[in-house]
């Protein structure tokens, strides 16, 4: 990928309104379905992975603080959005508290996506 510039975010310490988030979970979902629909489940990832897609995607669906906290807000919306059995794609982990959670949450996606025991094992270790 071609370097084409900087983005200064400044930290913003600030919260997402709960009005907001709740809009934010409802954007997202409709334009990941629509994503994952039109263009499959690899251009969904492709698209989400990249930087200032992200960026735009967060902007989109209402988080338009150019800050820190847009990863963790957009992800939470998206985890929040995204059901693993009707997409065949879940979000694991969060901030705080929800980070200790993660191991549970990869554990539950061996019978969702027929997961190796192994596998799952190895997830909740790497995370």
């Amino acid at each position: 990928m071609k370097k084409k510039g900087t983005t200064d975010l400044p930290l913003n310490r600030g919260n997402a309104t709960r009005w907001l988030f709740k809009r934010m979970v409802r954007l997202s979902r409709g334009i990941t379905e629509i994503i994952i629909e039109d263009f499959g489940q690899d251009e969904f990832m492709r698209r989400i992975t990249d930087p200032h897609w992200f960026q735009a995607f967060s902007c989109t669906i209402g988080f338009d603080w150019h800050s820190s906290g847009t990863t963790t807000t957009t992800c939470s919306a998206l985890k929040e959005a995204i059901d693993p059995t009707q997409h065949c794609l879940a979000i694991g982990g969060g901030k705080g508290n929800v980070s200790r959670r993660t191991p549970e949450e990869i554990k539950e996606l061996e019978e969702i996506f027929s997961i190796k025991p192994s596998r799952i094992e190895d997830l909740v270790r790497r995370s």
